[in-house]
């Protein structure tokens, strides 16, 4: 397993192990030894996945303080445009954003710090994305930033949303609580 920090303090990419032959794959993501090398924490409590199709967009999700959590995110099929965007107001890269290229032919995986928030658009005709989170979903607590409200080159101007994803606030008006 390889770990490296992307260009957002406290976000990695984790390459996992990937064991192949004949039948297909077994890939390795969580390894705690190699997680705590790095101080990352693997103590996930809940564990979702959203199949989207083409043309989707979701995000850019986060929860607010005291239940904000550190997520794990992969997609185990199709390709994703994934993006991180770093809310913490005290980190040297606040208001910055990553832009990762997942694809389930080249596993890779997302750890994104509590106090960042996360959104994918689907490139491929389906796409099935994992997400493991350290705390329990809270409605009252979840939140997010309106995804056209940053400065990310998206592959659609006018991509499949939920009414949800298009009532978050702009990133110029939301006040940081983290």
């Amino acid at each position: 397993m390889l770990i490296k920090e992307a260009s957002l303090l406290g976000c990695y990419c984790i390459y996992p192990d990937i064991y192949q032959d004949n039948r297909g794959q077994f890939v390795k993501t969580i390894d705690g030894k190699e997680y705590e090398k790095y101080g990352l924490n693997y103590d996930f409590c809940e564990e979702y996945y959203s199949k989207s199709i083409g043309g989707v967009l979701r995000g850019m999700h986060f929860q607010l303080p005291p239940y904000d959590h550190t997520k794990l995110v992969y997609c185990f099929k199709g390709r994703v445009m994934d993006v991180v965007l770093d809310l913490r107001l005290k980190s040297p890269t606040y208001g910055k954003h990553q832009v990762f290229n997942l694809d389930s032919d080249n596993p890779m995986l997302i750890y994104i710090p509590k106090g960042m928030a996360h959104g994918f658009y689907t490139v491929s005709e389906q796409a099935t994305m994992l997400y493991k989170t350290t705390s329990l979903y809270q409605p009252n607590h979840d939140s997010g930033i309106l995804w056209s409200s940053i400065d990310v080159s998206w592959p659609e101007k006018n991509p499949i949303l939920s009414k949800r994803d298009m009532s978050f606030q702009k990133m110029q008006d939301f006040k940081t609580v983290f």
